[in-house]
């Protein structure tokens, strides 16, 4: 299995956010990649969401050469435990991921405890800025909430995954050294803010994601979302901005790298 480079050649594309470790790929995870790949996929960047799937996390690296970020996503707070933020720092310390992540608040479940997803979310900044990471943010209905928290506690930047906000609040992630992931939700046909935003905002804010294996495409519901499909976003964001395709592929691979503090690679 051919791993992805550690030095890119542009203009490759950069799956800024895939949990390749899901277990929908079992099976099929070196075809998977094999066909991200072909698709002129460069990177993906596997980010952990809990302590039980740190390791698998990174085999992604050791197998695929795949960027990794640690950290406790908001969904799984039931199962998150104190000593796991302990878990956590020593990956941060021990492994040199890319950023903390994924981590965030999430308000659109309602069996969520805002107040412990708000606690864990504190500690998780604290440790990105201990060792000056940018963060990768799960946002749902709490954009508003995040900014808060990011203002009194700065970090160095990183990105506001699966953006699906308003102008305002874009712009104040912006404002805040954030660059915002586009991926399959812009397929939807319902998703025309979302889509008004991919045109119309600063191109240099942008980085493209697949969420794979979720947010699947909208014409593809059956089947799990994979990093080869980044090519067919890169592609909807050209022609919507009227612009060559290797324009997109170089100013997201750009922006990413900026966002991960990698612009040395």
């Amino acid at each position: 299995m051919t791993a992805f480079a550690s030095r890119l050649e542009v203009p490759s594309l950069i799956d800024s956010h895939c949990h390749l470790d899901a277990a929908e790929f079992d099976g099929e995870r070196d075809a998977v990649v094999a066909r991200a790949q072909a698709a002129g996929i460069g990177q993906i960047v596997v980010p952990a969401v809990a302590q039980s799937n740190f390791a698998s996390t990174l085999q992604m690296r050791e197998r695929y050469g795949c960027w990794l970020a640690f950290g406790l996503h908001p969904i799984y707070i039931e199962y998150h435990l104190d000593d796991h933020l302990a878990e956590l720092e020593h990956r941060l310390a021990e492994h040199a991921p890319v950023a903390v992540g994924e981590i965030g608040l999430d308000f659109y479940l309602p069996e969520l405890d805002p107040v412990r997803q708000e606690a864990l979310f504190v500690e998780q900044l604290k440790l990105a800025r201990r060792y000056d990471l940018p963060v990768l943010l799960h946002v749902r209905r709490a954009q508003d909430r995040i900014l808060k928290y990011l203002r009194q506690i700065p970090v160095s930047g990183g990105i506001a995954h699966a953006f699906n906000g308003s102008r305002q609040q874009a712009d104040a992630f912006i404002k805040l050294g954030f660059k915002l992931g586009f991926g399959g939700a812009m397929t939807y046909r319902g998703s025309t803010r979302l889509q008004q935003l991919a045109v119309n905002l600063p191109l240099t804010s942008i980085v493209l994601e697949t969420d794979a294996p979720d947010i699947r495409l909208s014409r593809a519901q059956q089947q799990p979302n994979e990093p080869a499909n980044l090519r067919r976003f890169a592609q909807l964001l050209a022609d919507w901005r009227q612009l060559p395709l290797d324009v997109i592929c170089h100013a997201t691979y750009c922006n990413t790298l900026e966002a991960l503090q990698l612009t040395g690679r």
